[in-house]
C-alpha cells in the first residue's frame, strides 16, 4: 500500500505547511478569544472533519476539479470568506453579552450549541483555500501509482495532516482560550477580547477573499 518512506515524507511536508498559520488556525484562535475553550475545541473538531472531507473529495477526483477551475475555486473561496465575516460580525455584535460566568455555564445554557459550532468549523475547513490547494496539488504527488488503489492511498495519507492539525490547532485553541480566561476576570476586558476575536474573524474573511491562486 503506502510505504513508510512516503508517509514520512508527506508528514514532513504537511508539518511545514501546517506550521504556517492559515485560515483554520486563525479561525480557531478567533473563536477561542470570542467564546472560550469549549467553542475552540468544537471548532477544531469541525475543522478536522472539513479538512478530511477535502481529502475524500480529492480521492474521488472532485478536489482536482475545484483546484483547477478558477470559477469553482473562486466560488468556494468567497463562500468561506463570507461566512467568516458573518461569524465575526456576530461575535462583535454580541461582545457585550459575554460575562465571566459564561466560562462556567452548563453547555445547555450556551448561546451556541456544540453541534452548531462543529458545523461552523466544518464549513471553514471545507472552504479553506490553503487546504484545497494542498490536498488537490500536493497529496496526489505522494501516492504510489504502481501499488494501485489510489483513492485508498489518498484516504490513508490524508490522515497524516489531519492528525498533525488536530494537535497544533488544539494547542492554538487552548493557548488563546487561556488568554481569554485572564480577560474574563473583568466583564469589560472580556467584552474587549470578544470584540477582538470578532474583528480577527472579519479580517480573516477579508484576507481569504483577497487571496489569489498560485497560478
Amino acid at each position: 500500500m503506502v510505504s513508510t518512506e512516503r508517509i514520512l515524507a508527506f508528514a514532513a511536508m504537511s508539518l511545514l505547511v501546517i506550521a504556517i498559520p492559515g485560515p483554520s488556525v486563525l479561525f480557531v484562535i478567533g473563536r477561542a478569544l470570542a467564546h472560550g475553550r469549549r467553542t475552540a475545541l468544537a471548532t477544531v473538531l469541525g475543522n478536522l472533519i472539513g479538512s478530511y472531507f477535502l481529502v475524500v473529495a480529492v480521492a474521488l477526483g472532485i478536489g482536482a476539479l475545484v483546484e483547477s477551475s478558477a470559477a469553482v475555486f473562486l466560488a468556494v473561496k468567497l463562500a468561506g470568506a463570507a461566512y467568516l465575516v458573518h461569524l465575526g460580525v456576530q461575535a462583535f455584535r454580541h461582545r457585550k453579552d459575554m460575562r465571566a460566568a459564561d466560562l462556567a455555564a452548563p453547555a445547555g445554557e450556551r448561546p451556541r450549541g456544540d453541534l452548531r459550532t462543529v458545523l461552523d468549523g466544518l464549513l471553514v475547513g471545507l472552504t479553506n483555500p490553503k487546504g484545497i490547494v494542498f490536498f488537490a496539488a500536493v497529496l496526489p504527488q505522494f501516492v504510489d501509482h504502481s501499488a494501485g488503489h489510489l483513492p485508498l492511498q489518498m484516504l490513508l495519507l490524508g490522515l497524516v495532516p489531519v492528525t498533525i492539525g488536530m494537535v497544533t490547532d488544539t494547542l492554538w485553541g487552548l493557548g488563546a482560550s487561556a488568554a481569554r480566561a485572564w480577560f474574563a476576570r473583568s466583564d469589560r476586558r472580556l467584552s474587549m477580547i470578544g470584540g477582538a476575536g470578532g474583528f480577527a474573524m472579519i479580517g480573516l474573511g477579508v484576507t481569504v477573499a483577497a487571496t489569489g491562486r498560485a497560478d
